[in-house]
Formats: structure tokens, C-alpha cells, sequence
């Protein structure tokens, strides 16, 4: 089933990609000189400007625990080293006109973006913005929303690892000013891994007074309604939809979460709703977002109501900026032979007791240190002060997690 998704998608795909490549290998018109190999980051430029690239982005972390959850066996929290991901993909696009990325996670086997966006003034002759379709993330939350290469911290806060969507397939118009931009998507099927069956409608505005290098402030609003589908298995039984908020204690290498809503059947649909502001001025930037989520249940069951904030800093000590474009962040570049340096800081909290559930509610301190010893490589090291609460009992673990992460 998994494969016949994809190959759905693949061969939807495939007929764009075909008819946007073709001229730039007919542009050479058998002259080798035309196309320009450039050996890393590895690409193919063509005459006409296409660009065939391969991506990558390799990290490997050591997570350490002082402290168990609850005391209890479910939460212990056990010491750990392993890769955190071995993303692989290709990218074909040509200024102005299009691009297309399809990428995949070895170490998760999770596919992640594999879409094809289009600029509109290239099809109508004047800017409309732009048209995707494919699996990419949905616009709703800020930190989510940003690229797995490029995050401030080792793991997301606790709100985006339990509120945020992640990847569906669907389409999406992105249109962007000097001062706003626009996303408003529809995602109508699972993703590519066959999972989470069907319709979400979403949509982000951003007001950006300030968009130049090193000066941004952003401020926004997201929102997004979901409505899942049920499925009927191989016997005949219809299996009804449901969900479950929880997070990880900003650690990945371990499958404990401190607060869990438990799983809530029989949901008809979910609001997310999302507010988010950054501020870069030099090498200080300050990053946060609040998110929320409602569920509403069908056969008289109450709904359920859950959210979350958190608040982020960051001061790079070698002078460079994080950089920011289309409405997201990335890495800085490092401007100094040594690379850049960066201090951080982030409180983090979410509350899952509301509405008769018994979630949990946590808060956690993250310390880290960034060293971006070129483009394409980086050292990360987070320590992380966790407070949690659930059912009045009480855990305090510290995590302290290390990356090498190498990307291109």
C-alpha cells in the first residue's frame, strides 16, 4: 500500500520534472563545455542555468541522563549514542522557473520533502507567487516549519514536538512581499508513508517590516484545521481516528515522554492555532512562538484543549547573523577562518492537564553551544534542565546531548 501511494504521487510528479529538464539538456546541444560539473557541494549547472544538485544532512548524536523520569521502569531514562539522521536527496530547479527536491531519511525510512514548486511569473508573466505540490511541511508553526539542517538546538521545543503537523502531501500558494508574505496550503491525502488518512486546510501571514541581512523582525499567524479519516481494515472493521499529544524531554535517542495525553478516539477534527515573532539585530537574535491545539470528538465525547510556548535567544560571538528567507531561518555562514561561535538559550513549556486529562505539564532550560566550523559542518552540544509534573508525581532529569552534523 505504502509503495502504490508513492508511486500515485511519483507519476503526478514525474511529467512536470520531465518537461522542465528537458530543455536544459537540449540546450547543449552535444557541447560537453556547455555544462559545468561542480565536484562540492556536488552539481551539474547547464547552459540555460538548470542546476542538478545532491543533498545530504548526516547526524550523529551521544545523549546522556542524570536522573530518571518518575522513578518508575516506563521512564527510566537510559544513556544513548546512534545517528539521529541520514537524509539523502536530489534537486533539480532552474532560477526563476522552478525546483524540485525529493529527499529520504535512511535512518528513520521516512521520506521527507518530495515536491515540485513552480514560480507563477514564469507560467503567467507576472509574480503571483508561487505553486507547490507534493510532501513538504505544513505552514503552521514556526521552529516545525524550519529545516532539519538548520536548527538553533539539537531537538525541537516540547509544544512543536507535540502540536505540529509535520508532512503531508498537498498543494500549496506561497506569496511573498517586502513587508508580509503569505501560505495557504491543502493537504489531501496521507503522507508518503501511507499514514495519517486525510484533509487538512492551513494558513500562515507573516508582516516583516524589517527583511534586510542581519535586521528582521517577523511577527505571525498561523491556523489549520485537520480532519481525519478513518480506515476499515482487512476484515471489514472500521477503524475510527484518533490522536495523541505527548513529547519527548527534547531528547530523541529515548522513547520516554514525561507528559502523554494518552490516545483520544473517535476525533471528527483539530484546530491548530499558532502565533510566532523573531528578532535578528547583528549576531542577537530572539525567537519564540505559542501554539495550541483543539480536539473535537464525535459520540458525545469532550473535546480536549492542550498548549504550549517557548522562548528562544541566541548571540553569535564571532559577529556573524542567522539568516533568514522566505519567511524561515538558517545556518549562519561563518565569516572568520576559526567559523562561528554561538551561545544559547531557550525556556520551554507545555501543559497537557486540562479538560479531565491528566497530560502532564513540563517546563525545560536548554543551554547550547554551536560551533559552525564551516558551511558544511557543525558541532552542537545542548544541556537541558527538565521539571515535569503528571498525576503528582514529579521528575527532574538533566540531558546533556552532543552532534556532529554534516550537511550540504
Amino acid at each position: 500500500m505504502k509503495a502504490i501511494r508513492f508511486s500515485r504521487l511519483r507519476l503526478a510528479l514525474l511529467p512536470l520534472l520531465a518537461m522542465s529538464a528537458v530543455p536544459a539538456f537540449a540546450a547543449e546541444g552535444g557541447d560537453a563545455a556547455a555544462t559545468r560539473f561542480k565536484p562540492w557541494p556536488p552539481r551539474m549547472v547547464f547552459a540555460n542555468g538548470t542546476e542538478l544538485a545532491a543533498t545530504g544532512n548526516y547526524a550523529y548524536d551521544v545523549n546522556r541522563f542524570d536522573g530518571d523520569g518518575y522513578g518508575t521502569a516506563a521512564t527510566a531514562l537510559e544513556d544513548d549514542e546512534d545517528f539521529r539522521r541520514k537524509e539523502f536527496g536530489v534537486s533539480l530547479k532552474r532560477k526563476g522557473v522552478y525546483d524540485f527536491a525529493a529527499s529520504y531519511d535512511f535512518h528513520s525510512d521516512t521520506w521527507m520533502d518530495v515536491a515540485l514548486r513552480v514560480e507563477t511569473k514564469a507560467l503567467f508573466g507576472r509574480d503571483a507567487g508561487k505553486l507547490r505540490l507534493g510532501q513538504f511541511k505544513l505552514p503552521v508553526g514556526f521552529e516545525g516549519y524550519t529545516s532539519t539542517r538548520a536548527g538553533s538546538f539539537l531537538e525541537s521545543s516540547l509544544p512543536t514536538q507535540a502540536f505540529y503537523e509535520s508532512r503531508r502531501v498537498g498543494a500549496e500558494w506561497a506569496f511573498e512581499r517586502p513587508a508580509y508574505l503569505w501560505n495557504l496550503a491543502y493537504f489531501f491525502g496521507n503522507d508518503l508513508q501511507g499514514n495519517n488518512p486525510g484533509t487538512t486546510l492551513a494558513g500562515r501571514l507573516a508582516w516583516t517590516p524589517r527583511k534586510q541581512a542581519g535586521h528582521v523582525l517577523h511577527l505571525g499567524l498561523s491556523a489549520s484545521e485537520e480532519r481525519p479519516h478513518g480506515e476499515v481494515n482487512g476484515l471489514g472493521q472500521t477503524i475510527f481516528p484518533s490522536v495523541r499529544w505527548r513529547a519527548r524531554p527534547e531528547a530523541a535517542l529515548t522513547d520516554v515522554r514525561l507528559v502523554d495525553s494518552g490516545s483520544l478516539n473517535r476525533v471528527d477534527r483539530i484546530r491548530r492555532e499558532g502565533a510566532e515573532a523573531l528578532w535578528i539585530e547583528g549576531p542577537w537574535s530572539v525567537q519564540g512562538e505559542y501554539l495550541r491545539q483543539h480536539t473535537a470528538r464525535d459520540a458525545g465525547l469532550p473535546g480536549y484543549s492542550a498548549d504550549g510556548w517557548y522562548v528562544a535567544g541566541s548571540w553569535l560571538l564571532t559577529g556573524e547573523s542567522r539568516t533568514y528567507s522566505g519567511g524561515n531561518v538558517s545556518n549562519p555562514v561563518p565569516a572568520h577562518a576559526h567559523g562561528a561561535w554561538e551561545l544559547l538559550l531557550r525556556h520551554s513549556r507545555i501543559d497537557l492537564d486540562n479538560d479531565g486529562i491528566r497530560g502532564g505539564r513540563e517546563n525545560n532550560w536548554t543551554l547550547g553551544v554551536n560551533a559552525y566550523l564551516n558551511r558544511y559542518f557543525r558541532l552542537q552540544a545542548n544541556l537541558t534542565r527538565v521539571d515535569a509534573t503528571r498525576a503528582g508525581r514529579t521528575a527532574d532529569p538533566r540531558v546533556m546531548q552532543l552532534r556532529a552534523q554534516f550537511y550540504f
